[in-house]
């Protein structure tokens, strides 16, 4: 379960760990000139977008990598409709969470804080826009090593789309999460990660983040100003790699779940033989063909009762479904797969609202039922007669 870098020319990708990623990802290499700092996308729902974050602190437990700290302390970014349309652009992260993510991934040829930079698309602490009780919640949990923000393209379309969006940097698991005051958590447990069932603790970990998050934006005690506009019965969560794994996690250990999705993360957490009925969705780069080298999801397949969906990316990476191929320019590296960073980006958005969308929101998605025309890089899978089409 070592944490995979591939390096090349002194610089390494930005790479997942061998426990989260059902296979390697393909190696990147230096691009000629790094761009500068990079502009995300800009979302294509109706509704402007705002970003506050929020500082958490579960006294009802230590924390699971620092026993020694008595309380579990997040830090959530929240991502909302808003009728807000000028104001202070969202930071993609601090100088110094720049920094540490760059020099633990191993990047270097470019200046620390270029992560810093990176253009976001939402309106900060903008006020919340919407009726009481009418918007659905979609939580996001990020590879191991790497923070909320690397989500934050996907984040800021569900929100233009009528959602709201809770990421959350799992502490301690990624190089860097900033609290308030400016106290910085590093990566107590990139030092375990080749312990036996490091992969089972991780998702345990976040499941019980998962639900103590909810906890605090759902119900009377709710931590945030626009709490009141969340439905509590339409709640959903979706990760990439190991945060795919603690999605399914999350499922199983709080019913308030009510939909799921992996993108490209092997499994952990067992599915009781009873099965599990609410909708699920496998979405996997190449290497996760039926009767390919991730089994983890062959076992969990046949135990899901209820919609299920197993979608491969033949021209994808393990990181085509965060914001890597976005930021890649601006570190110098060229990843080296079929599709380029605009196609990576829309393709997730688009069939990751649509799973959403079904589920929590306006209904039927027939992109979801056959492969489409407009999406000729996405197979659908039929994973009972090991084919794709």
């Amino acid at each position: 379960m070592r944490h995979l870098l591939a390096v090349a020319a002194g610089l390494a990708v930005l790479a997942a760990s061998a426990c989260s990623a059902p296979t390697p990802p393909r190696s990147a290499v230096p691009s000629a000139t790094p761009t500068g700092p990079a502009t995300l996308p800009a979302p294509t729902g109706d509704h402007p977008v705002g970003a506050t974050a929020l500082y958490l602190k579960d006294t009802s437990r230590p924390d699971p990598w620092v026993p020694e700290a008595k309380a579990r302390e997040l830090m959530v970014t929240l991502w909302y409709p808003t009728q807000t349309r000028e104001g202070q652009r969202a930071q993609y992260m601090t100088s110094k969470e720049s920094e540490l993510t760059l020099k633990g991934k191993r990047v270097t040829g470019v200046p620390y804080d270029v992560l810093n930079k990176t253009r976001t698309n939402a309106f900060t602490d903008a006020k919340p826009a919407g009726r009481k009780g009418s918007l659905p919640l979609v939580v996001l949990s990020p590879g191991f090593t790497t923070p909320r923000s690397t989500l934050t393209a996907l984040a800021e379309e569900l929100a233009s789309r009528g959602y709201v969006v809770a990421g959350i940097d799992h502490t301690y698991e990624n190089y860097a999460t900033t609290f308030p005051g400016g106290r910085v958590a590093e990566c107590v447990a990139c030092d375990s990660d080749s312990d036996s069932g490091f992969g089972t603790k991780v998702v345990g970990v976040r499941a019980a983040d998962v639900s103590f998050v909810l906890d605090q934006l759902t119900g009377s005690s709710a931590k945030w100003e626009g709490s009141s506009l969340i439905d509590p019965s339409k709640i959903a969560m979706a990760g990439q790699s190991i945060g795919g794994a603690a999605t399914l996690a999350a499922m199983l250990k709080d019913s308030r779940v009510r939909a799921g999705i992996n993108m490209d993360g092997t499994t952990y957490a067992r599915i009781p033989k009873s099965g599990l009925s609410r909708p699920f969705l496998f979405m996997g780069a190449a290497g996760h063909p039926p009767g390919g080298s991730d089994n983890s999801w062959d076992r969990d397949w046949k135990l899901m009762t209820g919609w299920k969906r197993w979608l491969v990316l033949p021209g994808a990476d393990h990181q085509s479904f965060t914001d890597l191929p976005l930021l890649s320019g601006a570190l110098g590296l060229d990843l080296r797969v079929d599709l380029s960073a605009a196609r990576s980006v829309e393709i997730t958005r688009t069939y990751v609202r649509a799973f959403f969308d079904l589920h929590l929101h306006t209904g039927r998605q027939p992109l979801l039922d056959e492969p489409s025309p407009r999406y000729p890089e996405v197979k659908l899978c039929t994973p009972a007669g090991k084919t794709c089409e």
